[in-house]
């Protein structure tokens, strides 16, 4: 199957197909696994992240695979397609999470590709969201553009956590007003978190995730990065 084949279809194959290991991902904190997805002759490559891999955090429980899924549940409800798709599914190391690999140039990140005006615009979304998700790992390197120029978002194991901590790279928008179609669309959205985050989170984390989506809404700012807090985080790329 072709790399950008429609959503459904991708989360048909990701959901259905016979998960094969390909190689283990560098430079990754927990387990992380480059695999094929087959089913007949439909295949495509995507990346693998089992929970019995993970490392344990003492501010994180364990599970951190049902965040990723969480994280393209609120892209699909938001309609942003920043996140690529994403299943949670039994796999050759057990449970985890499953999400169609991204073809990009690996050589670009978020510090790079502002450099590209033309992407200001699908930044400034991937802030407001990790804003409502409470993204706490958005590095540089999470940012990617495929062939076609789209933007995506990766990596958000540490993502909805009910303690507002965020941190993230892209601090460059703070300051400025959050785009009206963008308020628009997190307001039409609060009312469905629920159905969309339930499988993936506590009822807490969700109500969590609708209060951020709401102070958006009131203050219609992105905000500033606090140089005395820990708003940045490490490695930076």
């Amino acid at each position: 199957m072709h790399q950008d084949e429609r959503p459904q279809e991708a989360l048909t194959l990701l959901a259905s197909g016979e998960i094969e290991l390909r190689g283990r991902m560098p430079w990754s904190s927990n387990a992380t696994f480059l695999v094929e997805v087959r089913d007949g002759d439909e295949a495509m490559r995507a990346v693998y992240k089992p929970g019995r891999g993970e490392r344990p955090l003492w501010d994180f429980p364990p599970g951190l695979y049902r965040r990723e899924a969480a994280a393209w549940a609120l892209s699909e409800l938001l309609g942003w397609e920043l996140v690529p798709e994403t299943i949670v599914r039994d796999g050759p190391l057990g449970e985890g999470s499953v999400q169609r690999f991204v073809d990009a140039d690996f050589e670009q990140h978020y510090f790079t590709l502002l450099e590209d005006e033309s992407l200001h615009g699908a930044l400034r979304q991937m802030c407001a969201f990790d804003l409502v998700a409470n993204n706490t790992d958005r590095k540089s390197g999470h940012c990617l553009v495929d062939g076609g120029r789209h933007l995506w978002g990766i990596d958000h194991g540490l993502c909805f956590h009910e303690d507002t901590k965020i941190r993230t790279v892209i601090w460059e928008f703070g300051g400025e007003a959050i785009p009206p179609d963008a308020l628009e669309t997190v307001d039409a959205a609060l009312p469905r978190l629920g159905d969309a985050l339930d499988a993936f989170l506590t009822p807490e984390e969700v109500a969590a995730t609708c209060d951020r989506g709401q102070r958006l809404l009131k203050t219609r700012r992105f905000p500033l990065a606090d140089p005395a807090g820990r708003c940045y985080p490490w490695p930076m790329v």
